[in-house]
């Protein structure tokens, strides 16, 4: 089981796709270009805080509203390790998993955390907090395979033997 420690970032309740990646800014050419602006509605400052593999925990219904790809795209390029959540919005969830990004459900950590705290992930078994653990459940294995190849091209690519330069 792959085990790993983050800073956490807290969100609220019902961040949608267009905190996540405002509409205006979907014009410009790469998700790289794009990244810096990731929840300017709600926190201009957030993206250029966000550092290597930290976390982000939310309330309800995350990524909720359009079904833009683009928005865990964002969230992946700014090195976010995965998004701890009360609950997600179903298609972002499989957009999130067809690009590579760990999503976790889990509705009790909210309560205790806050922004800046550091949270140790076992997958598949538990979150831990200030030596209080957080019972998790495991995505099915095909789901993992796809997080782990990196997205859900290039799961499919590994699977069936296609290397970047046959292309």
């Amino acid at each position: 089981m792959e085990q790993f420690t983050g800073k956490v970032w807290v969100l609220g309740d019902d961040i949608d796709t267009d905190i996540i990646i405002p509409t205006e800014y979907l014009a410009l050419p790469t998700v790289e270009d794009m990244k810096q602006y990731g929840f300017s509605p709600l926190r201009p400052e957030l993206a250029g805080q966000i550092g290597d593999e930290d976390i982000i925990v939310a309330g309800k219904n995350f990524g909720c509203g359009s079904s833009r790809e683009q928005a865990p795209e964002i969230i992946k390029a700014l090195n976010i390790k995965c998004v701890i959540a009360k609950s997600f919005a179903r298609i972002f969830f499989r957009n999130s998993i067809n690009n590579g990004l760990l999503l976790i459900e889990n509705d009790q950590i909210q309560e205790d955390v806050k922004e800046g705290d550091r949270i140790d992930v076992l997958l598949g078994d538990h979150i831990s907090l200030n030596e209080k653990k957080y019972e998790i459940q495991s995505l099915p294995q095909n789901l993992m395979d796809i997080i782990n190849a990196g997205g859900l091209v290039k799961a499919m690519q590994k699977r069936n033997g296609i290397r970047k330069e046959d292309q």
